[in-house]
């Protein structure tokens, strides 16, 4: 058994609070800087470097900005409707992988318009990088003690506030799945030459739906939505249409 004593607030710089949370993000788009280099650097990626730097302050309010809003009309619409000022609180937690990722999605697709270079190839390496984020995003959800797992009778259970269930750290399990595994997965891909032949984005795509749809099941659902088909939550649901993507573009090519 393990006892939830964490502080989200990492440090304070003069009476500003920095948070686990924040720092995720920040330190996820800094792994994502030198791991893009890597990459392209390697030629496993054909994009110039110096775009991918410009594209990076795109992806920055792409990822905010969509996971946000994600997170307020997917998982918590009546209650940010009632209270909209709170939607610029991101720092409180609050946030939607899958809206992010479509936010993600729209400003690969106009800055590859713009800049005139290949969707696919940059689609390729975003998703490459976005295991960082996701493992950095699940540990600061544990430390926050937020999106917690379902009552276990499990030895390494978590008990997350005084007086509640030991509970499946869901967490670590995300943190280790879509993050941990899921890089080195990608990692093994582009090591074997598999990235010829098929899109990288479709193996991210398939892989984080089926992490995260298996993985929700030890998840307790969020406590304003519930369950909303049977027993399938909201993240489960809007994994389902990232595997049947993932599948339909895994070897397409413009």
């Amino acid at each position: 058994m393990f006892v939830h004593d964490f502080d989200p607030i990492a440090f304070k710089i003069l009476n500003f609070n920095i948070y686990w949370y924040s720092l995720s993000y920040l330190f996820g788009f800094i792994f994502s800087f030198f791991y893009a280099k890597f990459l392209i650097n390697n030629k496993f990626i054909k994009i110039n470097f110096s775009l991918f730097e410009e594209f990076l302050g795109w992806s920055v309010i792409a990822v905010i900005l969509g996971g946000r809003l994600g997170y307020v009309i997917f998982y918590n619409f009546d209650f940010y409707t009632q209270n909209p000022l709170l939607i610029l609180k991101i720092w409180q937690g609050g946030m939607s992988f899958h809206g992010g990722l479509i936010g993600l999605i729209i400003s690969i697709f106009l800055f590859s318009k713009i800049k005139d270079i290949e969707f696919l190839e940059l689609s390729n390496l975003v998703t490459a990088c976005a295991p960082f984020g996701l493992f950095l995003g699940r540990i600061a959800n544990f430390i926050n003690g937020e999106l917690v797992g379902r009552p276990t009778n499990s030895e390494w259970g978590v008990m997350f506030t005084k007086d509640d269930l030991l509970r499946h750290p869901s967490q670590l399990y995300e943190a280790f799945f879509e993050g941990f595994v899921l890089f080195f997965l990608i990692l093994y891909f582009f090591f074997k030459g598999y990235h010829k032949i098929i899109n990288i984005f479709a193996v991210f795509f398939i892989f984080y739906g089926l992490f995260r749809f298996i993985i929700e099941f030890y998840r307790e659902p969020d406590v304003q939505i519930g369950y909303i088909f049977l027993s399938f939550s909201m993240g489960q649901i809007l994994s389902l249409p990232m595997i049947i993507l993932g599948f339909i573009f895994l070897k397409y090519k413009k």
